[in-house]
């Protein structure tokens, strides 16, 4: 501690832009004034990219505090939160970075701000090493809503690596409180469905190959679901440069959705892409738990939040995940367990990730 300043390490763990989201959202939230040593130590390229600055700048905007040493490359930051507003914010990461890492560590806060806000993010839609937005809104969206609060998206443009010039807005209104989540059930599989698009200079016959290859590579496991991924071209006026990916999502019984995505790149065969993102979803199938790996370490903040036990069962806990709760218990008063599931079934790997949330009440409300 440096006088009352709690002290991060960002190059422990995981090491990556997310020590910096979940801490910062949760200074932001707690009004803990904040400093983050070694910025993404982890990385081949360390201290704060683009993506990560604006996720700073929008903290700082959303609560009226003060930030240092917010600059590109910058390894270390110190952050003095303020009073969480609504109103209408923009992050601009002038890159393809993430709309959707950007939405991570902006949502939380907004939750418990005085009035509702809405969040104009601009950057990549569908980015490497990030959820696109795709899975944001089929899948992230109906998930985390269960926490008992809603959000609207609109995919205004759609922007791809390397220019970005996407822009989502993001609509909410404030919480009293976070309810718990209970999603220990995965039933059983009912639909899988999905998108596989192209935007810009690519042919819709790229869709059509992505999609055909998944639902082949997924027949092969499950035989008698109806597939249907649709080939999708995206309009000239709401796509930015050129992209294309896929995502599959799998829908349970339960009400339980866990996917499988790819994004296609120069050189990289279609076919490939569109297995790729089957053979994610699959993996996802396997292990048994109600939420896909990408899905595990996004809950873990709103789980610390809530007030009363939340569980969730999950397949192997990701380095992510296991980041996401070594930092929520660092700054909140959550506690988090985690345990290898008691299974009928032995060939399943999952996990029960419990957590006793700190139960936190809007100020302003």
């Amino acid at each position: 501690m440096d006088g009352d300043r709690v002290d991060i390490d960002g190059g422990i763990m995981e090491g990556g832009g997310q020590i910096l989201r979940v801490s910062t959202a949760l200074s932001c939230l707690l009004g803990l004034p904040l400093r983050v040593r070694r910025i993404r130590a982890g990385r081949s390229q360390p201290g704060l990219r683009p993506q990560h600055l604006s996720g700073l700048e929008i903290i700082r905007d959303l609560c009226d505090g003060k930030l240092n040493g917010g600059e590109i490359g910058s390894t270390e930051i110190t952050f003095t939160p303020g009073r969480i507003k609504g109103g209408t914010h923009i992050a601009d990461t002038k890159t393809a970075g993430s709309v959707c890492l950007l939405m991570q560590v902006a949502m939380p806060c907004v939750l418990f701000a005085a009035s509702p806000s809405e969040l104009h993010l601009k950057g990549g839609t569908n980015a490497e090493m990030a959820p696109q937005i795709d899975y944001t809104v089929m899948v992230f969206k109906p998930i985390v809503e269960k926490f008992n609060f809603t959000f609207n998206c609109d995919i205004k443009r759609r922007g791809y690596y390397p220019q970005g010039g996407g822009e989502v807005i993001v609509k909410m209104s404030p919480v009293k409180e976070l309810s718990p989540i209970n999603l220990t059930e995965r039933g059983t599989v009912t639909k899988i469905y999905g998108r596989a698009f192209v935007a810009g200079a690519l042919p819709i016959k790229l869709a059509k190959d992505m999609s055909a290859a998944a639902v082949r590579c997924i027949r092969r496991e499950i035989r008698d679901l109806y597939i249907n991924i649709q080939p999708v071209r995206e309009p000239d006026d709401q796509a930015v440069g050129t992209g294309s990916g896929i995502i599959i999502v799998a829908e349970t019984s339960t009400g339980c959705l866990l996917a499988g995505s790819s994004l296609g790149k120069r050189g990289k065969n279609s076919d490939k892409v569109g297995i790729e993102a089957a053979e994610m979803l699959l993996q996802n199938l396997k292990h048994g738990g109600t939420v896909d790996d990408s899905m595990q370490d996004q809950l873990i903040i709103f789980m610390a939040l809530a007030k009363g036990v939340s569980r969730v069962k999950s397949g192997p806990i990701t380095l992510h995940t296991q980041t996401a709760i070594y930092f929520a218990e660092q700054l909140t008063k959550a506690k988090f367990t985690v345990t290898k599931s008691e299974e009928e079934d032995t060939s399943n790997d999952t996990y029960i990730i419990e957590c006793q949330g700190m139960g936190m009440i809007n100020p302003n409300l």
